[in-house]
């Protein structure tokens, strides 16, 4: 996949995409992983591709499927990037709030499916992770890892690229304390969110990034 500046890039997902953004600007692209995409675009192409965040803090998988039509599919987007899953499994354990792993599946399925359908666009999605912090973070596994694979059937199955943050985030760890990367084992850091930009060049146009920082 080559991104040209007549490309538009649309971000949607949870409060990991979201990372602040002013909903009251739509050219607003927050300070995580989105914003390094779009700086790293338009320090190798210029003005670069059209960026647009769609992030929302809270999202699981039906909330993107409520506003999908507004948010994804009206803007017509060349290239759809998806990330969600966490806030899926985080509910379960702090309000008890159950998203089935199965209707989970078939529910992001449905929405790639019928963005590829509708606007031909091309599609990417982002695993969801976990670094745990604390003793209990590590009882969420048991639901998120079986959603991560979750995520993994319902990107091949509609030809999406995958960028894999559960695995550059875990093989960060390993060199590096967990909340150096996630504070709170979900959100991440300005690390954290570099490494999810650089998988997601890696992953979606590796000539286009990632361009050396200062």
């Amino acid at each position: 996949m080559h991104i040209t500046e007549q490309d538009t890039l649309l971000f949607i997902g949870d409060s990991i995409t979201d990372a602040g953004r002013d909903r009251s600007d739509s050219a607003s692209l927050g300070h995580g992983y989105v914003h390094e995409i779009a700086q790293m675009l338009r320090a190798r192409q210029g003005p670069g591709p059209t960026v647009i965040n769609k992030g929302l803090n809270g999202n699981r998988v039906y909330d993107l499927a409520s506003r999908w039509t507004a948010d994804v599919l009206d803007h017509r987007p060349t290239t759809v990037t998806v990330k969600i899953g966490v806030n899926d499994t985080w509910r379960r354990y702090d309000e008890g709030l159950l998203s089935p792993v199965d209707e989970f599946e078939d529910c992001l399925g449905s929405l790639l499916a019928d963005t590829a359908r509708i606007l031909s666009a091309r599609l990417v999605v982002i695993t969801p992770f976990l670094l745990p912090v604390t003793t209990e973070q590590q009882e969420w596994f048991e639901d998120l890892s079986p959603r991560t694979d979750a995520v993994l059937r319902a990107a091949l199955a509609n030809g999406a690229r995958v960028v894999r943050a559960d695995l550059v985030m875990s093989r960060a760890a390993e060199e590096r304390e967990a909340a150096e990367l996630a504070r709170d084992g979900v959100h991440p850091t300005a690390l954290g969110h570099r490494l999810i930009a650089d998988a997601w060049f890696a992953a979606v146009d590796p000539a286009a990034g990632p361009h050396p920082r200062g």
